[in-house]
């Protein structure tokens, strides 16, 4: 008896390399496999190094998966880190640390793939989904949650990237840890600094108060950067310094504060795109970018609406039987450019007002999906509105020809092994072939 095997899929695997910046090394560069290395001159370390300045045992690495954790091993001239010296700390992705006269930093050399078997769950968080597409979603969000690493979500609006955030964050060691959410689009420029890092007494007008930031009300726990395309470029350098360093001043404070945190960004925006506008720095976002997730928009996953559907009537203390089948089969039919929170909204309005509130959201919305396809390359635009008006045409065909297939092939000039072709392409049932 022979059995299927669990569905699989590639995950994206970060490789990293120690790349050498100054002193007697500097241009030697070495490849860092999850496992652990001694730094040091004594030629039993797996990294030696040719500096007088450097202990025979300075430094270990401990590399692991998501992250790496350097730890200062009784130096005598210290390790150092962004200028502040250390004992034990997490290594950052591009964070530059000295050893003696030896400067040095962890860079990512590469992805590679990695199978690991696909999840069966339909949810994560408060993220929802059977599809092929989510359930590679969330084995990856399972696995980067237990981990530490920073992390960017990206995905359209109304994908559920607060979600994914919130879901991140209890999935992970840092779950009891306080969860800190910053609009960065909802944020006044002015104040850009003191909402992310803190304020204190006196340090502008309105200040009235000592205030900490966003990072320091985060600290045991995760701060989560919403719209982090959105920020102004000139504030973009700090926010990587606190990145690299974990460590924040307040506006108008001379000392800085060390914090414990977790950041996950978000961002409906091309970052990639941005970087090359000179938007974005390039620095910055290969510091967010450490994990990335991207999350699908609706129109790419429609097998999930009936799913969604029924976890927004049970939010809402409804049963599956509030909405008709005639309600839900329109439902599916719709492309949703606002994604997961438009049928959200569209759910309770049709739960509150009654399915006549279908027929007004039908003809706004589908304008606005008109204007969308409108902005998108010709080729994709011909090809969704095709694909509209076949899946509502075979609809109609069948319900006149009663499911026939025979009948519909007649009345359409189609043949019958086209009009089966079609059905099978739009997820469509006929109730018999031939009369």
């Amino acid at each position: 008896m022979s059995t299927t095997p669990d569905p699989e899929v590639l995950l994206p695997m970060l490789r990293r390399k120690l790349v050498i910046l100054s002193g007697s090394d500097a241009g030697r560069s070495f490849s860092l496999q999850v496992r652990n290395y001694r730094l040091g001159t004594d030629p039993a370390c797996d990294i030696v190094l040719n500096d007088r300045t450097v202990s025979r045992q300075h430094l270990s690495l401990e590399v692991r998966e998501d992250r790496v954790l350097a730890r200062d091993l009784g130096s005598r001239n210290g390790s150092f880190c962004e200028r502040m010296r250390f004992r034990e700390l997490e290594l950052r992705m591009g964070a530059i640390v000295r050893l003696g006269a030896t400067e040095l930093k962890v860079v990512p050399t590469e992805v590679r793939e990695h199978i690991i078997p696909l999840s069966s769950d339909t949810w994560f968080g408060g993220l929802v989904g059977g599809s092929r597409r989510m359930r590679e979603v969330f084995t990856l969000l399972q696995r980067l949650a237990a981990g530490d690493a920073d992390v960017l979500i990206q995905g359209e609006t109304g994908t559920g990237k607060e979600l994914c955030a919130a879901g991140i964050h209890a999935a992970s060691p840092r779950s009891r840890g306080p969860f800190s959410i910053v609009d960065v689009a909802g944020i006044t420029p002015s104040l850009v600094e003191s909402e992310l890092f803190g304020h204190v007494k006196g340090a502008f007008t309105g200040a009235h108060s000592e205030r900490p930031g966003a990072f320091e009300q985060a600290d045991g726990g995760t701060v989560f950067l919403d719209e982090v395309g959105e920020l102004p470029l000139e504030f973009q350098p700090r926010l990587l310094r606190v990145l690299e360093g974990r460590q924040v001043k307040r506006v108008g404070a001379n000392e800085y504060r060390t914090v414990n945190v977790r950041v996950v960004a978000a961002t409906h925006r091309d970052l990639e795109a941005d970087v090359k506008a000179g938007r974005f720095r390039e620095d910055l976002f290969h510091r967010l970018a450490v994990l990335r997730v991207t999350l699908p928009p609706l129109r790419e996953r429609p097998e999930d609406i009936p799913l969604l559907v029924d976890t927004m009537l049970e939010r809402l203390g409804r049963p599956p039987s509030a909405l008709s089948e005639q309600t839900r089969a329109l439902l599916e039919q719709y492309p949703w450019p606002g994604n997961v929170r438009e049928l959200r909204n569209v759910v309770q309005r049709v739960v509150n007002l009654g399915e006549q509130a279908l027929p007004e959201m039908s003809a706004s919305e589908r304008a606005r999906f008109t204007s969308v396809e409108l902005e998108m390359p010709f080729k994709e635009a011909k090809e969704r509105l095709i694909d509209g008006f076949e899946r509502d045409y075979l609809k109609n065909l069948l319900e006149r020809c009663g499911g026939n297939i025979s009948r519909a092939s007649r009345e359409a000039g189609l043949a019958r092994l086209y009009v089966r072709k079609l059905l099978k392409k739009y997820g469509l049932h006929a109730s018999k072939d031939s009369e």
